[in-house]
């Protein structure tokens, strides 16, 4: 009983962090910053822009996004779904990038990794 107790009181905590990492997480892509976007990577991150897909250490997403970010000035982003397994062990966004040239449907894959939420998957496909 004790245990349950204590999950209910830490559960709205652990989900308003979780919210403030998907704020941030939008934040910095609809201002196009992937210095502040790669604050929420993993060491280890696969990256989908239009047909080039891979995994690149943290430092080498960065770049890439800075790279995409400079092709396509990001103008807004707006969440249009989120959820999280039921384990609460991962969550995902699904989000439109409007551009200065283009409209791109945005994936985000997070999961917790040592109490932390972190990216593991970031796609954008052009609509």
């Amino acid at each position: 009983m004790k245990q349950l107790m204590l999950f209910l009181l830490i559960a709205p905590a652990l989900l308003s962090v979780d919210e403030a990492n998907l704020a941030g997480i939008s934040k910095a892509l609809g201002d196009g910053d992937a210095t502040a976007l790669g604050n929420y990577f993993d060491e280890s991150v696969e990256v989908a822009i239009l047909e080039q897909e891979d995994f690149y250490d943290k430092g080498q997403a960065v770049e890439k996004i800075r790279t995409f970010f400079q092709q396509h000035p990001p103008k807004s982003f707006n969440q249009i779904h989120k959820g999280s397994s039921q384990s609460s062990d991962s969550q995902y966004c699904i989000g439109d990038l409007i551009t200065s040239d283009a409209k791109f449907r945005v994936y985000i894959y997070m999961k917790n990794v040592g109490g932390k939420t972190l990216i593991q998957e970031l796609r954008f496909n052009k609509e």
